[in-house]
C-alpha cells in the first residue's frame, strides 16, 4: 500500500486548482479504489482553535473536545486525496452523504496525536457511485478516534460494490426540542474554522456556479449544531455516531431539532422550520 506524508495543510488556491484539474477525471467502471494511506504524522490539538469551533457550533467549554471536532484535522488529508490521481473521481460534485464516528478516548488540547486517512470501499447507490474513506486519530500508537466518511459521486452510470445502507438503524418517534438559526455567512464561517471553502457553502453568486440556487450550509456544521444540543454536558470518554445527509439546508434558514432520548444517546433529525423536510438524520450510543 501506497503511504505519503501531508507535512501542511493545502492551501486555499491549491485546493481549487487540484478540484478544478480534477474534473476532467473520466474513469470508467471502478471496482475498488487503489490502496493509499495519506498520514499527519504529529498534529498537536490547538486550544484557540477548539475554542473558536465550539463557539462557532454551539458547544459549551463543559462538553470538552466535542465528538466531531477530531474530523476536522483530517480535512487536509481528504482534500489532498480527492485532488490527487489516486481518487477515481473528480472532487467537484462529489457529495458528503454519510458519516460515523467512533471515539474511544476523550482528548484534549494540547494532545499530540497522529491523523491517517486509508482508502475504503465502494459501494452502489441509485443516485451514482458510493466510496468511503476510513480516517483515524492515533495517541501513543493507539487508535482513540475513527470515522467512515462516506461520499457520494453522483451521475455514475451501473455502479460497482453492494448496496449502500444505512449506519442509522434505530427507529423510534421523535418530538420537537429546539430551533436554531443557520445565517448566511455561516458557511464562510466555519469555512475558515474547518479549512472547507467549497464554493457551494460561500455564497450566492459561487453556489449557482455549481446548481445551487443558494449557498448551502456545511452538512458538518447542521451535524454538530445539532449534537451540542443533544450531547451531555461533560466530556465524553466513548462514544459513536452516525448521520445520513439528506437535504441540503439553504441560507440564511431557520431549522428545527427533533429527538428521542435514550439513557445512553439519542436518536435525532434536523428538519425545515416547518418540522416537514429532513436535513439529516443521526444516532448517538455513549
Amino acid at each position: 500500500m501506497k503511504t505519503i506524508e501531508v507535512l501542511r495543510e493545502p492551501s486555499l488556491p491549491g485546493v481549487l486548482i487540484g478540484a478544478l484539474a480534477s474534473s476532467t477525471k473520466r474513469p470508467g467502471v471502478v471496482k475498488k479504489l487503489p490502496p493509499v494511506t495519506l498520514v499527519r504524522p504529529e498534529v498537536v490539538l490547538d486550544g484557540a482553535h477548539i475554542a473558536q469551533y465550539n463557539a462557532l457550533c454551539g458547544f459549551t467549554p463543559a462538553q470538552g473536545v466535542p465528538l466531531l471536532y477530531p474530523q476536522l484535522l483530517t480535512f487536509p488529508l481528504v482534500m489532498s486525496y480527492v485532488g490527487s490521481a489516486d481518487c477515481p473521481w473528480p472532487a467537484l460534485g462529489t457529495v458528503h452523504l454519510a458519516n460515523r464516528i467512533e471515539q474511544t478516548r476523550s482528548l484534549k488540547a494540547g494532545d499530540a496525536v497522529r491523523v491517517e486517512l486509508q482508502t475504503g470501499t465502494v459501494q452502489a447507490h441509485e443516485k451514482g457511485q458510493v466510496f468511503t474513506l476510513d480516517l483515524r486519530i492515533l495517541q501513543e500508537d493507539e487508535v482513540v478516534w475513527s470515522a467512515t466518511q462516506t461520499l457520494l459521486r453522483v451521475g455514475v452510470q451501473s455502479p460497482s460494490g453492494k448496496p449502500f445502507v444505512s449506519g442509522v438503524t434505530a427507529d423510534a418517534p421523535l418530538s420537537h426540542q429546539a430551533d436554531f438559526s443557520a445565517p448566511a455567512d455561516i458557511g464562510r464561517r466555519y469555512g475558515a474554522v474547518s479549512g472547507d471553502r467549497n464554493p457551494i457553502h460561500l455564497s450566492a453568486p459561487t453556489a449557482r456556479l455549481f446548481g445551487f440556487r443558494r449557498a448551502i450550509a456545511h452538512g458538518m456544521w447542521t451535524h454538530a449544531r445539532a449534537l451540542a444540543c443533544v450531547l451531555p454536558q461533560h466530556p465524553l470518554e466513548q462514544a459513536s455516531v452516525a448521520v445520513d445527509f439528506k437535504t441540503p439546508l439553504f441560507l440564511p434558514a431557520r431549522a428545527s431539532l427533533w429527538t428521542h432520548r435514550t439513557a445512553h444517546g439519542a436518536l435525532f433529525e434536523v428538519r425545515d422550520a416547518k418540522g416537514q423536510k429532513p436535513h439529516l438524520r443521526a444516532q448517538l450510543s455513549y
